[in-house]
């Protein structure tokens, strides 16, 4: 009676086991279906993208030159407009070049960008640089640019080269104008006088 008693537990054990094992199984199927693979509505390799506006409006005989507002090149350029929040992708970095009403020209380069279609945001992401036509540069690892209001913020780490006093300023957190034009620091760790420095290596 225990021999045969014993056979069934064994029995009963093993069954339940594999019941158990077969559900797991099966959720972990349902669970990897469940997730959907979003793909991009289109891929366009080694683009330009020139945006322009006509100084006045123009009828359908009139001729007219137009402005160049910036072109935005890249390597890889990812569409995903067809997502009820859509944006598009630069995998492979990206360059802006923004013009003035000067046509004065400042320069955007990143590693990585997402544009937020509906709300106009740009985040750049590795090796964010910005030049301005005057030799202004900011540097920092992440970079939000707002293309509406022409207007670029960060919480990251940053440095800050202006020539026309000589100085770097290293930092935390700031929000600056597209041409570099103005700059509002939240935290600064100092200024590094260059002048003073190629000075001294001069004598």
């Amino acid at each position: 009676m225990t021999q045969i008693f014993n056979y069934r537990s064994i029995a009963v054990v093993y069954t339940m086991a594999m019941l158990f094992l077969s559900c797991g199984d099966n959720y972990k199927r349902v669970g990897d279906e469940a997730v959907k693979k979003v793909f991009p509505r289109g891929v366009v390799e080694d683009f330009v993208l020139t945006y322009t506006e006509a100084p006045v409006k123009l009828g359908s005989e009139d001729k007219g030159a137009s402005k160049v507002l910036n072109i935005l090149s890249g390597p890889i350029w990812e569409n995903y407009e067809q997502l009820s929040f859509p944006y598009q992708t630069f995998p492979e970095g990206l360059l802006v070049e923004i013009f003035n009403e000067k046509n004065e020209r400042t320069t955007i380069e990143a590693d990585y960008g997402i544009l937020y279609l509906a709300t106009s945001i740009v985040d750049l992401r590795g090796n964010v640089l910005i030049k301005g036509d005057d030799g202004k540069k900011l540097e920092t690892s992440q970079l939000y640019y707002d293309r509406g209001n022409e207007w670029a913020f960060t919480q990251e780490k940053f440095k800050f080269t202006n020539p026309d006093d000589g100085t770097v300023m290293d930092g935390e957190g700031m929000d600056i104008q597209k041409d570099l034009k103005y700059l509002n620091a939240h935290k600064t760790y100092g200024l590094m006088l260059i002048k003073e420095e190629k000075e001294q290596e001069n004598d």
